[in-house]
């Protein structure tokens, strides 16, 4: 079986688009949550609160025909991955088209399509509908529009799983290396940020209704926390087998070892503890890998009641408090089909730095969670880590656990 490593990786988040951007606001405690006057609209919205990607548009190279299948979401997920074959070095139309393939993700595709169906429906008028309506609202926008772009011709895994999409994709495209079926894979997950996509949650009191406070929140594991804050933005990882990365010359990032994923079977919303942690076994036994042989967890940290709780009894049942971890969401709000792939990058890009952010506003964790060992605050922690694990999951019990390591040839 083929060894799958990382060459690039590029995202447009609400941080910035450039790691070093990213890390200046980490490293300054800054988080990107705002309240959102203009959802002022929706009378019953309680939780008010997000973290767009302000001033993205459209490259002027991309051509206005294209421009027409792609929605917002579609147009992140394309920059995100031009961002990232940069990084990784790789003129794409070098390669014959069948040897690479596309896994990328959302939780759904743009809001106005959707929008203009439902007019349609309500009113009978088909006025907003247009032939490229289906391409932007479908599940498969992204990888579909990705692939279309750049003229690709291997496999295709459009991941949809809402919270694990992007982090399905990199395993998906993982899996595909290793067994051969695809030479390098265009892996991440992507999400437009909508007054429905938060009322999902607020429906549910599991928004932060913290709306004269953004900077205090979300707040995972903490005691005072009340609720998660939508998000918006994309990241790819630019995969391939390491004979292909060799054979090109490409810088090797960091190498993924272990990918597991599972269902809770339980319940659509509520989360369970006992298959999270099963994916986490799942990641540790591909890789060949003990617990201890672990040094950072990227925790899904959602700032929810439940889920902070499930979460959190699941990685102590593994690994006990023995191994850092933190939550990336406290800075980016969730970013939902986004959030697997952004987080599996930031998680790289520490590891290669030997520093790791903290949980924002973790002030005191709450006793109902299980007790981890949380990097808190701003200041972050310097450590040297051989090894990660990237936690992610989703509505409808879905669980997912990537392991990425410090290449070693």
């Amino acid at each position: 079986m083929n060894r799958v490593v990382v060459t690039g990786f590029g995202g447009i988040t609400a941080l910035g688009s450039r790691w070093e951007d990213i890390e200046t606001a980490l490293r300054a405690g800054q988080n990107a949550v705002r309240r959102m006057p203009e959802w002022d609209y929706f009378e019953m919205l309680n939780g008010r609160l997000a973290c767009p990607v302000e001033d993205f548009a459209p490259p002027p190279h991309w051509p206005r025909k294209q421009l027409r299948s792609m929605g917002r979401v579609a147009q992140l997920s394309l920059r995100a991955t031009e961002h990232a074959l940069a990084s990784a070095g790789l003129d794409i139309h070098t390669c014959a088209p069948e040897d690479i393939g596309v896994a990328y993700g959302s939780s759904s595709g743009s809001i106005a399509p959707i929008h203009a169906f439902g007019v349609m429906v309500d009113t009978g008028s088909m006025a907003g509908v247009t032939s490229t309506s289906y391409i932007q609202m479908m599940p498969h926008t992204t990888a579909v529009n990705i692939g279309v772009h750049f003229g690709l011709q291997g496999r295709i895994i459009p991941t949809s799983s809402a919270c694990t999409s992007g982090s399905q994709a990199i395993g998906y495209a993982y899996e595909a290396i290793r067994f051969g079926r695809v030479k390098a894979m265009l892996a991440g997950g992507a999400e437009e940020l909508s007054g429905p996509g938060s009322a999902v949650f607020d429906t549910l009191y599991a928004t932060s209704t913290r709306n004269d406070e953004p900077k205090l929140t979300p707040r995972p594991f903490d005691v005072a926390r009340d609720g998660l804050v939508v998000g918006e933005g994309a990241a790819t990882l630019v995969m391939e087998s390491l004979e292909h990365a060799k054979a090109r010359g490409a810088t090797i990032l960091a190498e993924i070892v272990g990918f597991g994923c599972t269902s809770d079977g339980n319940h659509v919303t509520q989360p369970t503890s006992a298959t999270m942690a099963r994916a986490m076994e799942l990641a540790l036994a591909d890789a060949n890998l003990r617990p201890d042989d672990i040094s950072y967890i990227s925790a899904h940290g959602t700032a929810t009641d439940r889920g902070d709780v499930a979460e959190s009894e699941a990685t102590f049942g593994l690994f006990g408090s023995n191994v850092p971890i933190s939550a990336m969401k406290s800075y980016l709000g969730h970013t939902l089909g986004a959030c697997g792939a952004i987080e599996a990058w930031w998680a790289i890009e520490m590891m290669r730095r030997n520093w790791f952010a903290g949980t924002l506003n973790l002030e005191s964790p709450d006793p109902a969670c299980a007790a981890l060992d949380h990097i808190a605050g701003a200041q972050g922690r310097a450590l040297e880590a051989r090894r990660i694990m990237s936690n992610n999951f989703a509505f409808g019990g879905i669980n997912t656990s990537l392991i990425f390591e410090q290449f070693v040839d």
